[in-house]
C-alpha cells in the first residue's frame, strides 16, 4: 500500500467521523473491525482480533464492548473452548459497515488517490490498514513526510489529515517536545501561521511507519 493511498483513506474517514453523531462515532480501529469481520466466514476470536491489530486484551474488549452495546456485532462463547469469546457481524452491523464505506468513499476528492474506487473496495484497504495503529500525531508526521518539498502550516495539515484544529495543533506541540518537528522560525509571521518542519528524527519516525504501511497488503475479492 502506498502511502499517499493510506492518508487518503483516513482523511475520507476522519471527515465522516467529525459528522456522525458523538453517540455512533467509532474509532478508525473499531471500523476496521467491523470489515475484518465482514469479510471473515466465520465468527472471530477475540484473541484473533486483537493479534490482527496488535492490541492488548484490556484495549480490544473495550473495541468490542463499544461495539456491541451499539449492536454492530454479536458475541458468544467457543463452540470448541467455551472460555474463548468469539465475535461476529451483526445484520445492523453489515448494514452500518456498508454505509461508512460509502460515506468514506464519498469523502475522497476526484485526483485523490483510490477517489475512483469503490465502497466494497474501501473496506478493503479499511480492513488490511487496521493492523496498523496511527496516533494523530503520527498522522502529522506521515502528512510532512508526503509533503516535505512543500511548506505545511497548521493549517495545511488539518486540511490535508481531516482533523480538527484543536487536534493538530496539540499534536505539533507534542511532537516539538519530542523533538520530531519545529517551527520554521525564518519564514514566522505568527504563531499560527509558521511553517512546521520535519526534524532528522522525525522523519526517521514517519519512515519507519511508512515502510510498515508498504508492507500492507490489500486483499482482493475472492474470484468465482
Amino acid at each position: 500500500m502506498e502511502l499517499r493511498e493510506y492518508i487518503s483513506v483516513r482523511r475520507a474517514y476522519n471527515l465522516v467521523r467529525q459528522e456522525t453523531d458523538a453517540s455512533r462515532r467509532l474509532t478508525f480501529e473499531e471500523f476496521a473491525i467491523l470489515c475484518r469481520l465482514d469479510f471473515a466466514s466465520e465468527p472471530l476470536k477475540t484473541s484473533t482480533i486483537a493479534e490482527y491489530q496488535g492490541a492488548l486484551r484490556p484495549t480490544m474488549t473495550h473495541r468490542t464492548n463499544h461495539l456491541a452495546k451499539l449492536g454492530l456485532i454479536e458475541r458468544g462463547e467457543g463452540e470448541v473452548d467455551r472460555r474463548n469469546i468469539v465475535c461476529s457481524i451483526s445484520d445492523e452491523g453489515l448494514l452500518h459497515v456498508k454505509d461508512l464505506a460509502n460515506q468514506t468513499k464519498g469523502k475522497i476528492p476526484a485526483g485523490q488517490p483510490l477517489a475512483r474506487t469503490s465502497a466494497e473496495r474501501v473496506c478493503r484497504y479499511v480492513d488490511a490498514m487496521g493492523a496498523i495503529y496511527c496516533t494523530a500525531g503520527e498522522l502529522v508526521l506521515l502528512a510532512l513526510y508526503v509533503e516535505s518539498d512543500s511548506p505545511c502550516t497548521v493549517t495545511r495539515l488539518v486540511e490535508r489529515l481531516g482533523l480538527l484544529q484543536p487536534t493538530v495543533s496539540m499534536s505539533v506541540s507534542s511532537l516539538i517536545e519530542r523533538g520530531y518537528v519545529t517551527r520554521d522560525r525564518e519564514s514566522q509571521t505568527s504563531t499560527r501561521s509558521s511553517y512546521i518542519v520535519l526534524t532528522e528524527e522525525g522523519r526517521e519516525v514517519a519512515r519507519n511507519i511508512t515502510d510498515k504501511i508498504a508492507d500492507i497488503v490489500v486483499r482482493r475479492r475472492p474470484r468465482s
